[in-house]
């Protein structure tokens, strides 16, 4: 597969949760990963999108990098530091270290870069 760029915009609200998971998985699919993996691009999606939402954006948008057994996504937040009044960042950040082998925010606090390799240690 030659490098693909992919782009989605979705309102930053809850109901919209499913539509990141969805296209998350099915562009893994696209790069070749395995089940497993494949499930963890979509864990991985929807916690950057709670993990965006609670910036408080109007529109999450997403941009996904894909390669042969790669998949790179670049949440962005809004301008809002993330609010975790019931804990869920947290658990948010917990699920990230499990499934992406990268993942943090940009040095000017735009993003949220995760990384998935095919196959690869989590947490590298």
């Amino acid at each position: 597969m030659p490098n693909q760029t992919v782009r989605l915009s979705v309102p930053a609200e809850a109901g919209f949760a499913r539509t990141v998971r969805m296209m998350a998985a099915s562009l893994a699919v696209a790069c070749d990963m395995s089940v497993d993996d494949v499930e963890d691009v979509r864990m991985a999606a929807e916690e950057g999108f709670v993990y965006s939402c609670a910036t408080a954006p109007d529109t999450c948008d997403i941009t996904f990098q894909l390669s042969r057994g790669t998949i790179e996504a670049a949440f962005s937040l809004g301008a809002e530091q993330a609010s975790d009044p019931d804990g869920s960042l947290g658990l948010a950040e917990l699920l990230l270290s499990a499934v992406c082998d990268e993942h943090g925010v940009s040095d000017d606090g735009t993003h949220l870069r995760l990384v998935k390799r095919a196959g690869a240690a989590h947490g590298e």
